[in-house]
């Protein structure tokens, strides 16, 4: 196989630093494993972000996200892994980071996790007529 998984988050310099812009990255395929009985759970991951000096190399982040496939975790802590993985590696303004698990025994899970860097607010929202 030419790729393999891999834990590192390789970055890109940013090439708007000057300007607060919004990055969403949707990965529909993300799955781990249920540690209590090792079935697999399937979820749709869901980035947004506001980028600082560096932004995330997408295949990078594609086999980070495929590393998780055969490990046992919890939905809340490997959402909040993934995130604060990412956030080492880009030091964004803003991240947000969805996680929608599939239905589990008639069970679905929405985790959503949240970073914002201390010295950054928002811009107020436009309204146009």
């Amino acid at each position: 196989m030419s790729s393999l998984p891999s834990k590192s988050l390789e970055t890109f310099e940013n090439p708007q630093q000057d300007r607060d812009y919004t990055i969403r990255i949707r990965m529909p395929e993300f799955t781990c494993l249920c540690p209590k009985t090792g079935q697999p759970d399937f979820a749709e991951l869901s980035l947004e972000y506001v980028p600082n000096e560096q932004c995330v190399e997408l295949k990078a982040l594609k086999m980070y996200i495929w590393s998780f496939r055969d490990e046992g975790a919890f939905h809340e802590a490997v959402t909040n892994q993934i995130l604060d993985d990412l956030v080492a590696a880009t030091q964004p303004r803003f991240m947000r980071l969805t996680a929608e698990f599939k239905v589990r025994g008639g069970v679905y899970t929405d985790v959503v996790v949240e970073h914002r860097a201390e010295d950054w607010s928002a811009a107020q929202p436009v309204q146009l007529p």
